[in-house]
């Protein structure tokens, strides 16, 4: 007589999760584009939280003093980066000035009998009008940021919100990992104490999966600018290192590192090599770059770390990023990895369950 109530008492307690997880989802499917920072801070605290956790063990650091040396040494890394980035663009910069004249007196020479035996039109090209004109405007860009101003001031929510969302990362960052052990504290009492160890377990699993994960892309980094320093090296381009560092650590975020180490090795290539050959090939050493990282080296040592299949890693970065956009992109195999190991224990528990086990 105790049995169906029993049974009846687990089914509402399993609609109940069941409808949590479903606003949960649809929570996050509504407020994907403001939780990006948010997101990223948790990734960045998550990733960050050991070395927080082993300094704080030091009976002379307080934890705050302990987020803060952490923070500033990512903040020191990042820092490097873009003085990496700086001198190049700037050296780029002062050669397109320099060799701007050239190019129009190569076009007038070369580019307009072409034109004018296509068109049947006599055309007249002042070369030195136009130097004039480019520079002037190359000389003026110092007061762009003075021209946009009033441009910021009425109608550029989209540029504030994403400078809002980027102060945010390290605000939520530093609360995030001060606080790191009370947020589990608190999410370790709210879990039901019949369901609590088989909840441990598959957190414990999630964590070891996720941890294999960062591993898994920090390899991916280092082996994609080990790939595209070489690579773009063996071309002959002058800043193959910056140029291959930057491209190969920001693979984290798909596609960044492959548009601006792109658009970076373009602009050093039109700037360095007399022929547009040249530039075509460095366009082919990141398009293979883009290929072997997104097809082989990716699926290769993320997806093997956490046991996704190469065809499951390509499927999961396509579904996340179709139904979450950059937000789905950016949690697409940290998910995967999740919905892996809850498909795992799902599959134990039918296993073991009556109706499997039923004659």
């Amino acid at each position: 007589m105790t049995i169906l109530p029993e049974m009846t008492l687990s089914r509402f307690a399993a609609i109940q999760w069941l409808s949590f997880a479903a606003v949960i989802v649809l929570l996050l499917y509504l407020l994907g584009p403001i939780l990006t920072p948010f997101v990223a801070a948790g990734i960045l605290a998550y990733i960050c939280n050991p070395l927080v956790h082993r300094l704080s063990r030091l009976s002379w650091m307080p934890r705050s003093l302990a987020v803060g040396l952490v923070m500033g040494g990512l903040l020191a890394l990042s820092s490097s980066l873009l003085l990496i980035m700086l001198p190049l663009l700037e050296k780029e910069s002062s050669l397109l000035v320099t060799r701007l004249p050239v190019w129009i007196e190569s076009a007038r020479t070369k580019l307009l009998p072409q034109l004018q035996q296509w068109s049947g039109v006599n055309l007249e090209w002042d070369s030195q009008m136009l130097k004039n004109l480019v520079l002037s405007h190359w000389q003026s860009a110092g007061g762009v940021a003075e021209k946009l101003l009033p441009w910021l001031g009425s109608g550029s929510g989209t540029v504030i919100g994403a400078l809002v969302n980027l102060m945010l990362i390290p605000l939520a960052m530093y609360y995030l990992l001060r606080d790191w052990e009370e947020i589990l504290t608190r999410l370790d009492e709210l879990i039901p104490r019949h369901w609590y160890s088989k909840i441990r377990e598959i957190a414990a699993d999630v964590d070891h999966v996720l941890a294999e994960f960062l591993r898994g892309q920090i390899s991916v980094m280092l082996l994609m600018s080990v790939y595209y320093v070489a690579v773009l090296s063996l071309t002959g381009l002058e800043f193959a290192l910056p140029i291959g560092i930057i491209a190969g650590m920001l693979v984290f975020v798909p596609y960044l590192g492959m548009i601006t180490g792109l658009s970076m090795a373009t602009l050093a290539a039109i700037m360095q090599f007399p022929n547009f050959n040249s530039v075509l090939l460095v366009w082919t050493v990141f398009g293979a770059g883009q290929l072997l990282e997104g097809m082989l080296i990716t699926p290769w040592l993320v997806g093997d770390r956490i046991g996704l299949h190469p065809l499951a890693v390509v499927f999961a970065l396509l579904a996340f990023g179709q139904l979450l956009g950059f937000f789905g992109l950016l949690l697409a195999l940290p998910l995967s990895a999740i919905v892996l190991v809850a498909l795992r224990h799902g599959k134990a528990a039918y296993l073991a369950s009556m109706l499997y086990c039923r004659p």
